[in-house]
């Protein structure tokens, strides 16, 4: 008697047990932070049961990969390395993005290349304000500093051949923060989210609908200016999302319009048919530090090099030679945009 008694008040307990916790699970919510950081803006959107993170916890995450990778940090390791004579030592999110540099440099055959500094400076988009815009005399000397070849890792080191060689992140270091806040949002159990930070966007899951996360892509217009109606909607279950364009980073010298996007090969600001390029990868990184490289290409080898390239997929919008306004995509980015 004991022992079935024993045997329905475990039954019991267990069904009183099933039934409490079925009514006291919370629904999903969708939980949205927005902050500054490295100029720009960012915004975290999740879903959970409660509040896992808080804009506390991101800016301290921003924080620290600034300390390591701000131009416009005075106390950064990139500007102590870029003010000295032969280099220093780094953290681990220098080595990372050093690392991950090296590969889209040699992939891209040095159209990546950070140590575009002294052109960046030079062309006026750099931390200091430049004074004039140089002649070709001047870039030829600049050139001197710059090539991939004239930096190295040495243990914890970063070394340079040149007192003169500096080094520029900002070409890959939004996306890298992308992927450290993701991560962040993952150590916390957090697996459905998009991370967007200066437009770089790296998502994971679904809404609790099923639905995949939404991305706009903008339409520059005639004249190429920002804030048209979007081109293009992307339906993305994972990975991260870049565009690099010459249409907002821009400053002009009488009629000509100076682009940020500046050739290491030449020295000059690129000038090619893109207007935009939108970069789809597994991770931010790699997204935002080969869209740069693929406007530099043109269009014709931009779009060859992505056919090619198995972890990226990419979007392009261009001129046409009568001024017009087009866009294409390589194969694997046409999926992305018909997918439901």
């Amino acid at each position: 008697m004991k022992s079935v008694l024993r045997t329905i008040f475990v039954i019991t307990a267990f069904f009183c047990v099933t039934q409490s916790s079925a009514v006291i699970k919370k629904p999903l919510q969708n939980f949205k932070i927005s902050g500054y950081a490295q100029g720009t803006t960012y915004h975290v959107s999740y879903f959970a049961q409660d509040s896992l993170v808080s804009a506390q916890d991101l800016d301290l995450v921003l924080a620290g990969i600034d300390s390591s990778l701000s131009l416009y940090k005075p106390y950064s390791i990139i500007n102590k390395f870029n003010n000295s004579q032969a280099g220093t030592e780094i953290d681990g999110h220098f080595r990372k993005v050093y690392i991950k540099s090296e590969e889209v440099t040699r992939r891209t055959d040095g159209l990546f290349d950070i140590t575009v500094q002294p052109l960046v400076q030079a062309w006026g988009f750099g931390a200091e304000k430049a004074s004039s815009l140089p002649d070709s005399a001047t870039v030829r000397s600049i050139l001197k500093c710059v090539g991939a070849e004239k930096v190295k890792l040495s243990n914890n080191a970063l070394l340079k051949t040149l007192p003169c060689v500096k080094v520029d992140m900002d070409g890959i270091a939004q996306g890298y923060s992308v992927d450290i806040l993701a991560d962040f949002l993952k150590s916390r159990k957090i697996r459905n989210f998009m991370v967007e930070l200066g437009g770089e966007i790296r998502v994971e899951g679904r809404k609790p609908s099923g639905a995949f996360f939404s991305i706009g892509i903008e339409t520059p217009g005639s004249d190429e200016t920002p804030g048209q109606p979007l081109q293009k909607i992307l339906n993305v279950q994972g990975g991260a999302i870049t565009t690099s364009g010459n249409y907002r980073n821009y400053h002009t010298s009488g009629a000509r319009r100076i682009s940020h996007i500046i050739n290491p090969r030449t020295g000059f600001p690129e000038e090619s048919e893109l207007i935009s390029v939108t970069v789809h990868a597994q991770d931010a990184i790699t997204a935002d530090a080969y869209d740069n490289a693929l406007m530099l290409m043109g269009l014709k080898k931009a779009l060859a090099f992505v056919e090619n390239t198995d972890d990226l997929a990419a979007y392009f919008i261009y001129r046409r030679q009568d001024g017009s306004v087009a866009d294409t995509a390589c194969r694997k980015f046409k999926k992305i945009l018909n997918q439901k």
